[in-house]
């Protein structure tokens, strides 16, 4: 594939995720996304066959990128259940704070997918809570944590961090950092560490 198609790709990738930004998947047209990749409706159709498949990719590709993130630092904590709840946590919310624009479409998007793209980012998004299910679990059931709700815990830390995408902002009081160090404490205090 030459670089002109991958280019041409990501910047219609790059308007898309713009406008729906802004507009929401419904209120964006390919009218919009060609003009803010400044390129014709009919070059969008070189790279994708409808706006549908626009977003499958954007939300696909963004979870994709979450996963490998949260894995990749759970890889990195250590064996204690502890560390690996402040690393995946601190990964999370990174994420969605540093690619807040992907992070917010993927968060509110799902209802405008087709049955094949909700199937397969369910898959994925089913993938990513698996990362938080195991790990507080295994701390459950090593007596590292007291909660007696550990499935909800988790899945509660799960959208404590998603919902960073919705109002952080880069001039705000705390840095990405920050706010992942102070997101990680929060969630170990809600599974109740056993001292």
């Amino acid at each position: 594939m030459s670089d002109k198609v991958i280019g041409g790709r990501q910047v219609i990738l790059d308007s898309a995720l713009r406008n729906m930004r802004e507009r929401g998947y419904h209120g964006t047209s390919m009218r919009d996304i060609a003009a803010g990749a400044d390129i014709t409706v009919a070059s969008i159709y070189h790279h994708f066959k409808s706006k549908q498949e626009i977003l499958q990719d954007i939300m696909t590709t963004t979870l994709h990128a979450a996963i490998a993130r949260t894995r990749g630092a759970l890889l990195r904590s250590g064996g204690l259940p502890a560390d690996q709840v402040r690393a995946v946590v601190r990964a999370w919310v990174l994420f969605h704070a540093t690619e807040q624009a992907a992070a917010l479409v993927g968060a509110t998007e799902m209802r405008s997918l087709d049955y094949e793209g909700r199937r397969l980012v369910v898959a994925l998004r089913d993938e990513q809570e698996s990362v938080f299910r195991d790990v507080v679990a295994r701390g459950a059931e090593e007596g590292v944590f007291g909660t007696a709700f550990p499935q909800d815990a988790a899945r509660a830390i799960i959208h404590m961090g998603q919902a960073v995408c919705t109002w952080w902002r880069p001039d705000g009081e705390l840095t990405p950092d920050q706010l992942a160090d102070r997101y990680a404490e929060l969630a170990l205090a809600m599974l109740e560490p056993v001292a």
